[in-house]
């Protein structure tokens, strides 16, 4: 997955910092990181299969929203920040641990996923601040970056309504939380 990913990333992020924030991939954990603990692609390599599903289920809902004009509207460029950057939040998040499980009526030691929070700036706002660390994001691919996580953000648990004014303002903000959930309850295997 990680050649698919560069080969997306390659071909439609060109704006000036692509290839240092390429580079800051490679060096990071980001192709071998699950998406997460427990839930969707919870095992090596799964962020970097999530964000490309995502990128995948962007693309289409973009083009069918949009139709044949739709890059006038969506550059692909868009498209692939969006869908490949948005859990940038998840490099060097996650860490494995061991724990007991019983077997067969036997415990045996397992390896499994733990959160170790070393930044902690939020979800999708700590992605807007990595990728924005090295790209110009246009305002329109931060709000959607930022707010991808829907009502399921904690913001949204505290009460903010910012997400509701997010969505009508930039629609690629519905859209890509759209995306994220296609990839996370239709593509992807739960759990390891």
């Amino acid at each position: 997955m990680q050649q698919t990913f560069l080969e997306i990333y390659d071909e439609h992020i060109r704006r000036d910092g692509a290839a240092e924030l390429r580079a800051y991939l490679l060096r990071s954990d980001f192709f071998r990181a699950p998406a997460s603990t427990r839930y969707h692609c919870a095992y090596e390599g799964g962020l970097c299969e999530h964000s490309v599903n995502t990128y995948r289920r962007l693309l289409g809902l973009v083009q069918a929203e949009y139709g044949a004009e739709w890059e006038k509207r969506c550059p692909h460029e868009t498209v692939a920040v969006c869908g490949l950057l948005h859990d940038l939040c998840k490099i060097d998040f996650y860490k494995q641990e061991m724990r007991n499980v019983k077997e067969n009526g036997e415990w045996v030691k397992k390896p499994y996923y733990a959160r170790e929070e070393l930044l902690p700036y939020g979800h999708g706002e700590k992605s807007v601040y990595i990728a924005g660390s090295f790209l110009r994001l246009t305002r329109e691919e931060a709000m959607a970056i930022n707010w991808h996580m829907g009502g399921f953000d904690a913001r949204c648990r505290g009460g903010d309504g910012s997400v509701s004014e997010a969505f009508c303002k930039f629609p690629l903000a519905l859209l890509l939380h759209v995306a994220d959930l296609q990839a996370t309850y239709i593509d992807e295997k739960r759990g390891q």
